[in-house]
């Protein structure tokens, strides 16, 4: 039987999905117990992190949209046939896409922690229960995009899930950043 050829199996979303779940619960953990702290953060020559964070993540948000709209062509979903360079295009994007929400979500863990509790903003909880459960299936959609013998609804699922979180976090972050304060324009908070 050729690797291709092989039965699928429910054993590989299982412990994607598993293994997710724990990293979810691991980054949790930490931003709950971590000393929040702007030091081992960068601006990126922002006049805060703030705004960094807001610019970085629309610009996740434009690519997330773009990786989308590759995997869809790739797969024949949009009617026309995709050329020979999309594949390729396909995950450098997805690997500097994931790579940019990873910074993201490094400095708002590091700087900001997980908040909760009376006072803080259900916006601000939800914000980071989501980052963290983002990192989590970051790790499923990895899993899924290198296994070859799970059953086929797995990548698209897989996919679709970080992609919905993905809106969900540049929505409640910098969708609400947006909506307040308008376009960083580098006077401040």
């Amino acid at each position: 039987m050729a690797e291709n050829d092989a039965p699928r199996t429910m054993t590989v979303p299982l412990v994607a999905f598993t293994a997710g779940a724990v990293v979810a619960l691991l980054a949790g953990v930490f931003a709950k117990a971590h000393d929040p702290s702007l030091s081992g953060t960068t601006d990126l020559g922002f006049a805060t992190v703030i705004q960094m964070k807001v610019v970085v993540s629309v610009a996740v948000g434009v690519l997330a949209v773009l990786q989308v709209l590759g995997a869809l062509w790739l797969y024949g979903r949009l009617g026309i046939a995709a050329p020979p360079w999309l594949g390729t295009a396909h995950r450098v994007s997805g690997v500097i896409t994931l790579a940019l929400a990873l910074f993201v979500a490094y400095n708002c863990l590091w700087a900001l922690g997980l908040e909760s509790g009376s006072g803080v903003p259900a916006r601000t909880v939800v914000h980071g229960v989501l980052g963290c459960v983002f990192i989590g299936a970051i790790v499923v959609k990895v899993v899924a995009v290198r296994a070859h013998h799970a059953p086929g609804w797995f990548l698209p699922v897989a996919g679709g899930l970080l992609f919905a979180l993905l809106v969900a976090l540049v929505l409640t972050s910098a969708g609400w950043y947006l909506d307040q304060h308008g376009w960083p324009s580098g006077n401040g908070y």
